[in-house]
């Protein structure tokens, strides 16, 4: 069996009721203007997250090509997408905050901040001491900006993609067991417990939290990982009491971040891992699945919250859809970097925010 190598986040899965109306805000404020992959199709093997029964889905994962993680975007197609039933506090279980990195900070909060965008703290330093803030899209998610150095092919855009998460737990303990042991997010930057000023304005932020970040302490090699960069992990745990899981009642696919999505190579090697810690797939397309032009396997596993967690191994991806040129990972060395010709021809599929 290969190896198992964890190449970077791929994406991040989002639930929305209007995905054209979504990806416009995102590729004005965050840059996500490169579809990789656009479908319709059923979502026939996730009925173990949507009540048994198989829903019509329009997704697409959609990059920003300085660097960074990309956001998959979701929309049922016959099903009405659900909020939900109460509004999510910080240390609430499952993914809280995305974060996307930037060249500089200060030109992104001035640009938010002329574009009246829904900005829920102000320009400050975090634990570790780096300028960052928050903002929230229209449809309540939130993001943190974040200071990077890391990147693709910087070029004038003043955000790159994703480079991380925040995550709610309840037993941060429990839970490096899988993002630290499996993972490989072994690097501990800070451990803190406290009431912290950044997150004041953050919905019921005034409480003490554990808060403990994680990053590769080795660079990331293999397919896409000097696109995707190098990325974080923070796990937050609520000290007063236990959040509540913020897919609870819901399906997979409802409004919201649905799962966090992991660029992987050694599929059969990672499998083995994680159930011999305790992790199973729960959901394994076994083979390789197509989604549009796209193809490769994917498989699901949950943390001890039940937050989802995917993992794509890609053989296949479009670079010029209309010609029909594809470039296939098969066959290629699994730990060697794709060039960077060749990653950046995925640009040529750029759309203009209309």
């Amino acid at each position: 069996m290969t190896k198992k190598n964890i190449c970077g986040i791929q994406q991040i899965g989002i639930g929305y009721k209007n995905i054209a109306e979504s990806w416009k805000w995102y590729i004005k404020y965050f840059g996500m203007d490169v579809p990789v992959f656009e479908d319709t199709a059923e979502a026939k093997l996730m009925t173990k997250y949507t009540g048994g029964q198989v829903f019509n889905r329009h997704a697409i994962l959609a990059m920003n090509m300085q660097g960074g993680g990309g956001f998959e975007l979701w929309q049922f197609k016959n099903r009405e997408p659900q909020n939900p039933k109460e509004a999510i506090k910080m240390g609430d279980l499952g993914i809280q905050i995305v974060k996307i990195k930037s060249p500089d900070v200060q030109k992104v909060y001035d640009f938010y901040t002329k574009e009246n965008l829904n900005l829920l703290s102000p320009l400050m330093k975090s634990p570790e001491g780096k300028l960052h803030f928050y903002v929230a899209d229209p449809y309540q998610n939130i993001f943190e900006i974040i200071e990077s150095k890391n990147w693709f092919n910087l070029k004038k855009q003043l955000t790159g993609g994703v480079a991380g998460v925040v995550i709610g737990v309840s037993d941060i303990n429990q839970s490096l067991k899988l993002y630290k042991d499996i993972l490989g997010y072994d690097d501990i930057i800070y451990d803190i417990s406290s009431i912290f000023e950044d997150f004041s304005g953050l919905p019921d932020g005034n409480t003490v939290f554990r808060r403990v970040l994680l990053r590769h302490s080795q660079a990331k090699s293999g397919g896409f990982s000097k696109l995707l960069g190098s990325t974080e992990i923070e796990l937050i745990e609520r000290k007063d009491k236990q959040g509540v899981k913020i897919y609870k009642d819901r399906f997979w696919g409802d409004t919201g971040f649905i799962h966090i999505c992991f660029d992987v190579i050694g599929m059969q090697s990672l499998k083995a891992e994680c159930a011999a810690a305790g992790f199973n797939f729960t959901v394994d397309s076994c083979d390789s699945f197509d989604m549009g032009k796209a193809a490769g396997h994917f498989s699901y596993i949950e943390d001890p919250d039940a937050t989802l967690i995917e993992f794509v191994e890609t053989h296949k991806v479009p670079i010029i859809k209309k010609l029909g040129l594809f470039l296939s990972l098969k066959n290629r060395n699994p730990h060697q970097n794709l060039p960077d010709w060749m990653v950046k021809l995925l640009a040529l599929n750029r759309v203009k925010c209309s």
